[in-house]
């Protein structure tokens, strides 16, 4: 499978402070993540244009530039060269173009989002701003995260395999959904039950739901409600091919710290990370094949609506081929 192109998660906001220069290796390409002087964030291709040099080991920002660490060359979030210290006069290119290949940059719900596309094309949607995580009112985001032989398409399209809700997560029932699709978005919702143990030891059934607004290849928000309501970023990010990074980030209303309600909260984020959630679906995603034409039942929900759905973010060449039902 390839790697589909939309907007992806590069890094926390809080992680990257005034002057950081980091290096990062996603989208089967070296990049560099620094932030300027004035709290800009920029992306560029790793390699110096000059001569090759990684601006991400040894770069430094001055100013509203990135540094080269061999020749000094200084280039701007938007890929243009700002200073060339030796030269006597600015090369003429390099004052009517970009001369390093840079990404658009959007920071919202404190991370660091970047466009993807393997043509370079600019970003034909934008990022949804997620109130619970840009306002007052909520806890400090709980963050978890993981790394494993997989990709985007394949972990998103557990939102509507609604089957296996019952069998790797143990849910009693397989919840009953409902999708649908707008373009580069898609909305899902499913109800269900969860048994939940009481602290006198017996059993409880506890009504569930699901909802999810997928807003492209690599940005997902999904609300649980349960024991405890949980508002939950989804950031899965291509570094090469079928080998990728999954981060969670919770946040919930707040509870006074070591209270019933705080207890909750965390006991549900461990139930959703842990063996009753995604590391159940991990060893999965990590050993399976893609089924291109998967021979589907009448209970697996709308997964081939999905892949068609998905197929979109993938340019020509470089999509799995169109999923059918066998016959």
């Amino acid at each position: 499978m390839g790697i589909p192109f939309g907007w992806f998660f590069v890094g926390y906001s809080e992680d990257l402070a005034v002057g950081a220069v980091k290096a990062l290796h996603y989208f089967g390409r070296d990049l560099v993540l620094f932030r300027t002087a004035k709290g800009a964030a920029g992306v560029l291709d790793a390699y110096c244009p000059h001569l090759g040099a990684h601006l991400g080991i040894g770069g430094c920002v001055e100013g509203e530039s990135l540094r080269c660490p061999f020749h000094a060359w200084a280039f701007r979030p938007d890929g243009f060269c700002s200073d060339i210290p030796y030269a006597k006069n600015m090369p003429p290119r390099a004052q009517k173009e970009p001369l390093a290949r840079s990404y658009a940059v959007r920071e919202t719900n404190g991370v660091i989002w970047v466009w993807y596309h393997p043509h370079d094309i600019a970003p034909t949607f934008e990022v949804i701003d997620y109130a619970e995580f840009n306002e007052p009112g909520w806890a400090a985001p709980v963050k978890r995260e993981w790394r494993f032989k997989s990709n985007p398409q394949e972990i998103a399209e557990n939102g509507v395999d609604y089957a296996h809700f019952q069998f790797v997560h143990k849910m009693a029932a397989v919840p009953e959904g409902e999708t649908t699709y707008d373009g580069h978005l898609r909305r899902s919702h499913a109800a269900g039950t969860r048994e939940i143990a009481l602290p006198d030891g017996s059993m409880k059934m506890i009504p569930s739901t699901v909802t999810t607004v997928q807003n492209g290849a690599g940005q997902k928000i999904t609300q649980l409600t349960g024991v405890v309501n949980l508002a939950l970023m989804v950031l899965a990010t291509p570094v090469e091919a079928d080998d990728v990074e999954l981060r969670f980030c919770f946040t919930h209303r707040p509870a006074a710290p070591g209270s019933p309600e705080d207890v909750a909260f965390h006991r549900a984020i461990e139930y959703t990370c842990g063996q009753t959630g995604v590391e159940g679906d991990i060893p999965i995603w990590t050993h399976k094949i893609h089924r291109a034409r998967p021979f589907l039942c009448d209970g697996d929900g709308p997964i081939l609506r999905f892949r068609r759905y998905f197929e979109q973010f993938y340019v020509d060449g470089d999509k799995p081929t169109r999923a059918t039902i066998a016959a």
